[in-house]
């Protein structure tokens, strides 16, 4: 399977200080990715890389075979949508305003919206179960229900890759459950979808891959019980990680001791 985004060799530089050293990554149409890593270990900015938001000190982020500099930016948001950890669009926005705003590389500035887009828009609050909110305005929502206006926005993108930064931030138990079942259902549609989750059991239980981020390097990748299980990833989380499986053996419990 040939990858749809990759990064090659990639290391960036935020202010005076390496945050990313030099990450291999790639992701193929239709799969899902966890990226797992302690605190200030370069996730956000690996993803904002990927999304071409950052630039690379040396290394490529390729976008179907092409290096990301060869892509205007309209054309780059058409393929790639990537929903934050945050939203910063005005209070008074309405949902649905907000998430129409994914529409927007594929129209002209000026171009009228399309029954097309309308349909976009539509469908990605029905996924994300919060049309009964579109003429909400930001300001009033929960912050779980802003978190999913977000993620409807880069739904409505129909982007090729979708790149999320803790998506599941502010949601309940039961709103991460339909989370994690949307980004199944659009991986179902060829979307490749990258996450990053600080969740481990969460991420280990949604994930069919797994990439350990630690200091900037990808310190472990493969499935979620091979990287668990690593040393790599005892080592970057300052605690034991072991692995019970359960019922039939098909899944595991993960249990996490501090280490003294």
């Amino acid at each position: 399977m040939s990858a749809v985004l990759e990064a090659r060799g990639l290391w960036v530089d935020r202010g005076r200080r390496t945050v990313l050293r030099g990450v291999d990554l790639s992701l193929g149409p239709g799969e899902g990715l966890a990226l797992v890593g302690p605190n200030a270990a370069g996730k956000s900015t690996l993803v904002r890389t990927l999304a071409g938001l950052l630039r690379t000190g040396r290394g490529d982020v390729l976008l179907e075979g092409r290096p990301l500099a060869a892509w205007a930016r309209p054309a780059i948001a058409r393929r790639v949508a990537l929903v934050a950890a945050e939203d910063a669009a005005p209070d008074r926005l309405a949902v649905e305003d907000r998430v129409a705003l994914g529409r927007y590389p594929h129209r002209g500035p000026l171009a009228p919206f399309t029954d097309e887009d309308r349909a976009a828009v539509l469908r990605a609050l029905r996924q994300t179960e919060i049309e009964h909110l579109a003429r909400r305005p930001l300001g009033t929502l929960s912050a779980g229900e802003r978190q999913l206006a977000l993620l409807a926005r880069g739904l409505a993108q129909d982007p090729a890759v979708l790149l999320l930064d803790e998506p599941a931030t502010h949601l309940d138990v039961r709103h991460q459950l339909h989370l994690f079942r949307v980004l199944d259902d659009v991986r179902q549609h060829g979307v490749a979808v990258l996450a990053v989750i600080h969740d481990l059991q969460r991420a280990a239980v949604w994930a069919p891959r797994m990439a350990l981020l630690d200091e900037g390097r990808i310190a472990a990748s493969g499935s979620p019980v091979e990287v668990l299980e690593s040393e790599a990833a005892g080592r970057a989380f300052g605690v034991g990680i072991r692995g019970l499986p359960v019922a039939d053996g098909s899944e595991r419990l993960w249990r996490f001791e501090v280490r003294g």
